[in-house]
Formats: C-alpha cells, structure tokens, sequence
C-alpha cells in the first residue's frame, strides 16, 4: 500500500462520530492537497475491508455525493444515526465539520 493510501485511511478513521470532513480536507490532511478523487477512490475500494466510517466524507459543498439511491440513503441513514443534521441531503459544515489537527 502506497504511504498516500496509508495516511487516508488514518485520517478518515481520525472523524469522530457525528463530524464530517470533505473530500479534498482528507486529501489535504493526508498530505496531497489536490487529490480529493483518490480519497474517493480510496474509500471506494476498502471501506469495507479496513472498516472505515466512509459516511463521515462528504463533498466540498456539503453535500452526499453518492448518486447511488440506496448508497446515498445508507450514508444519510448513517450520519444521522450520529446526530448529524441532513437535509435535503445536506450537512452544516459550519455545524458538523471536523478540523483534524496537525
């Protein structure tokens, strides 16, 4: 596994329960600010394996960004089990977001 890798999977297993961080804050905590689509990618293919809370990662603006139906529906199902807020399939980031520290 590749240290990029490594570092995503510690910073998104790092979001507390009920917070949330985007997409491009996980690629930037990881150390590659502009590879928000890997973190996708990443989180695409080894949620499952390495049990990650994959419905803390939400995009930029806010939003679930899964098109997926069933998925998005998961997901919202999720944060709200945690407390967070979703409406019309969004998140206050200025209510939920997570600012790792350094």
């Amino acid at each position: 596994m590749k240290p990029f890798t490594e570092d995503v999977l510690e910073v998104i297993r790092s979001i507390p329960e009920g917070r949330v961080m985007t997409y491009g804050q996980v690629a930037r905590a990881a150390g590659s600010p502009r590879a928000a689509r890997q973190v996708a990618r990443v989180l695409h293919s080894m949620s499952r394996k390495y049990g990650l809370p994959w419905h803390r990662v939400i995009n930029a603006k806010g939003e679930i960004a899964l098109k997926n139906e069933e998925a998005a529906y998961e997901q919202q199902m999720s944060l709200e089990s945690e407390g967070i807020v979703v409406i019309n399939g969004r998140i206050s980031l200025n209510q939920f977001q997570y600012e790792k520290e350094s």
